[in-house]
């Protein structure tokens, strides 16, 4: 008995009465209705969360659509809330090695008061060094230093000129130091023009003790230009006594800080010593050398004093718990940091104030959310992550890619330690990619984390669907949704996952269509969103899409396009396939055609012959061969010549959902009965005529009964498909009216013959004890036409049993 599914069968109603809430107000929150929906997901985040180390990252794999990302940060917010906050890093001069600046970490808000504190001390001391040096009592040791070396000097002096006399000479000291003996003849000094004059044996005499006497006070002016280095070297030390300690004042309130931290300590105490030796650029006016340049490179500006300052690379005293940080643009320098350059002259400069952290480092101590599309258009950036999750440390450097770079001058910051989960979200072909073609990344990212598109049915993931739901509602601020609308989304959620039996988890499309809807029920002032407004958000939705389905549908209209929806036809017969045009699915029906003749050429797919066939179609045609083997070629070879094709049919043909209408069409040109056109078919074929659920049910119907709308439903038309995709069906109320009103029918089939006895007419017919059909029946007719086409074979043909007469 053929069975017509009734109206209630082609869509799974959700009643507004059988939901506990009036509106979306009454839903209460669950935090964890989310992770409720992704167990899978929810066990390896969870497992994440519990292993340390740098190998245990996760792969966070689902298709479009499933809201991944928000997903992950739904999980790990509550996580990285009860987590410890990370330190702060800073940068400062390493003054050692400046090419190396160090890395120093302090507690979470310590790294911002260090820099300022810093900042501060530095120019205090700008201000009150050469102050310092200003005031009378520095001027007073100044000039007690000077005085007494001073009087040092002369007493020296006048020593020298004491003895220059007492041997007859006098001694003349220029202001550069040096000094000239003047012979003495009778009190008098003696010119160098009179010197000349003298008595050769006199000047010998004269030049001989002169000599002497030169190298004697030689001594003593060694000795002076000693005491001289001593008072420079007192003067020295009065300077940095005094600019040390108005170091010491200034860096006083680091006190506490340098105590429980060495590296603030070392490097104080380091900035110190510095200032130290350069209190000259401290001084007003005071025009410092610049830092020589390693390795030829430019010098760096004149100004020493940013070597004084604090880098705050990352701050985390805004934080509560650990980061979690999602990278949109991972490009190599916003993931990995970098090292800016600044241009002075003309030359490029850098040094430690200009390191910029990268979300890798302000991830550390987090959590660190990558697209794997993003991160895959930058292989730079991909191979830094690998890097770093390998070593455990985050360093910033200057890529060097294929050697393009021109290098300048630069330095290498001392790396962070690094210690963070990554998670990439992405779809499953790109895990199975990197799986297999990438090693380091199955050995960092040892957790997949699997989110599943749908979750059955049942009455309690109905309420935890609407408690998602209403947390959109609040998200957006949209106006509150009544019964109906709630009652609505459940059964949108099944439509969208084309199961009667289940929900989909695609939430951002079933968010997008609460909005639009909300848009609607605010333009006509309502006070809440309901069913209506859903229906009509949907419906315009399509409506902004479906230009070319309308094209095609006018194509039916206008005949130009042949598909005939009354009457009947032998080997004709309605198949239905899917068109999609960017993300909106339609479905249309098209006219598939068979002829058979005399011949050994088989069955030809046309399709396959001019290449549009795929192979999945060609395999759904081998397996019509294999059927007609099955059944009819049991006493006789199968002598025959046939084609099937997809009539006006000018695009690729995919998929074997059409290969029970054409098996269809091939049974009916063999038995040369017609196949009524009133009906579609679809559905796949197996070799034992088993007809197989296929994909798109709702469009296709949708298709095939928008097509017979537009003509007038005559009552007489439907659809015939799988058994077993009856759980598919998510029909809308004009497909459901019309069934309920007689206008149009939908047949659930498992074989080919009971869908050919719905298409025909005919019992199809079983083989009995004696090998025959029963008389009257579809395939006693296919099973004689076969018969005659081996008899009208030439004698020899291929395939024809040989003559023993």
């Amino acid at each position: 008995m053929t069975k017509i599914l009734r109206a209630s069968m082609l869509r799974a109603a959700c009643p507004p009465d059988s939901l506990p809430y009036a509106d979306s107000r009454d839903i209460p929150d669950s935090p964890d209705a989310l992770s409720r929906t992704q167990p899978r997901a929810h066990a390896a985040l969870d497992l994440a969360l519990s292993i340390g180390g740098r190998e245990y990252n996760v792969y966070l794999a689902g298709e479009p659509s499933m809201g991944r990302t928000h997903f992950a940060r739904t999980f790990l917010d509550p996580a990285a809330a009860k987590g410890a906050t990370p330190p702060d890093w800073l940068y400062v001069h390493n003054f050692d090695d400046p090419d190396r600046p160090r890395a120093i970490s302090l507690p979470p808000g310590q790294g911002k008061g260090f820099k300022t504190a810093l900042a501060k001390a530095v120019a205090d001391m700008r201000e009150e060094i050469p102050a310092r040096f200003e005031r009378e009592a520095y001027q007073t040791q100044k000039q007690s230093l000077m005085r007494g070396y001073n009087a040092d000097r002369e007493t020296v002096l006048d020593e020298m000129e004491e003895r220059a006399k007492g041997e007859g000479y006098s001694l003349f000291i220029d202001d550069q130091g040096g000094f000239t003996l003047y012979p003495l003849l009778e009190g008098k000094v003696v010119s160098d023009e009179e010197f000349e004059r003298l008595d050769p044996e006199l000047k010998k005499t004269l030049k001989a003790k002169s000599d002497r006497l030169l190298e004697e006070m030689g001594s003593v002016l060694r000795r002076l230009s000693k005491e001289e280095r001593g008072y420079r070297d007192r003067e020295k030390d009065l300077e940095r006594t005094t600019a040390g300690e108005v170091a010491d004042t200034h860096l006083a309130p680091l006190a506490e800080l340098r105590a429980a931290h060495p590296a603030i300590d070392t490097f104080l105490k380091a900035m110190r010593a510095d200032i130290l030796d350069n209190i000259d650029a401290f001084m007003p006016g005071a025009q410092p050398a610049p830092a020589p340049a390693s390795h030829g490179e430019p010098p760096l500006p004149d100004d020493i004093f940013y070597r004084y300052e604090a880098n705050l690379f990352v701050d985390n005293g805004q934080l509560s718990g650990a980061p979690v940080v999602i990278e949109d643009h991972p490009t190599y320098f916003n993931l990995m940091g970098c090292i800016e350059r600044e241009s002075e002259m003309g030359a490029l400069y850098t040094d430690f104030t200009l390191i910029k952290a990268g979300s890798l480092h302000k991830a550390n101590g987090g959590f660190l959310i990558i697209r794997v599309d993003d991160i895959s258009a930058n292989v730079g950036a991909w191979e830094g992550l690998l890097r770093a999750l390998r070593s455990g440390q985050a360093r910033v450097e200057d890529p060097a890619e294929g050697g393009e770079h021109v290098r300048t001058r630069t330095i290498e910051p001392e790396p962070i330690p690094l210690d963070l989960k990554v998670v990439l979200v992405g779809p499953d072909e790109a895990y199975e990619l990197l799986l297999y073609n990438d090693e380091r990344f199955g050995k960092l990212f040892k957790l997949k984390a699997h989110l599943q598109e749908t979750m059955p049915r049942t009455p309690e993931n109905i309420l935890v669907y609407l408690t998602l739901a209403a947390r959109v509602i609040r998200d957006a601020k949209l106006p509150p949704f009544d019964r109906s609308a709630l009652a609505r989304l459940v059964e949108y959620a099944s439509l969208l996952a084309e199961d009667q039996k289940r929900l989909s988890l695609k939430l951002p499309l079933a968010r997008e269509l609460m909005i639009e809807a909300a848009a609607l029920a605010r333009g006509e002032k309502a006070d809440m969103v309901a069913a209506s407004h859903l229906e009509r958000a949907r419906r315009a939705r399509d409506f902004r899409v479906n230009l070319y389905e309308e094209d095609y549908l006018e194509e039916y209209d206008r005949e130009m396009i042949k598909v005939s929806t009354t009457g009947e036809a032998v080997g004709r017969a309605n198949g239905l396939s899917v068109r999609m045009y960017g993300d909106y699915a339609f479905g249309l029906p098209h006219q598939i055609a068979c002829t058979v003749g005399v011949g050994h050429g088989g069955i030809l797919d046309l399709e396959r012959e001019a290449e549009l066939g795929g192979p999945i179609h060609t395999k759904g045609m081998m397996i019509l061969k294999s059927y007609l083997l099955g059944r009819f070629a049991q006493d006789k070879a199968l002598v025959m010549t046939g084609s099937l094709c997809f009539e006006q049919s000018y695009a690729e043909v995919e998929g074997d959902s059409a290969s029970g209408a054409e098996l269809a069409s091939l049974l009916s040109a063999l038995a040369e009965r017609p196949i009524k056109l009133c009906y579609a078919m679809t559905g796949a074929v197996s070799q034992s005529g088993d007809i197989l659920a296929v994909g798109g049910l709702n469009e296709k119907i949708r298709g095939f009964f928008t097509v017979c709308r537009r003509r007038g439903l005559t009552g007489a038309q439907g659809v015939l498909l799988p058994a077993d995709n009856v759980v598919n069906l998510m029909l809308d109320d004009d497909i459901l009216d019309a069934v309920d009103q007689g206008l149009f029918r939908i047949f659930p089939v498992t074989t080919i013959e009971e869908a050919m006895e719905i298409l025909t007419g005919l019992p199809a017919g079983t083989r009995g004890a004696d090998g025959k059909f029963p008389p009257q029946t579809l395939y006693a007719l296919v099973d004689e036409r076969l018969a005659r086409l081996a008899r009208c074979a030439p004698p020899g043909f291929p395939g024809q049993a040989p003559d023993r007469g």
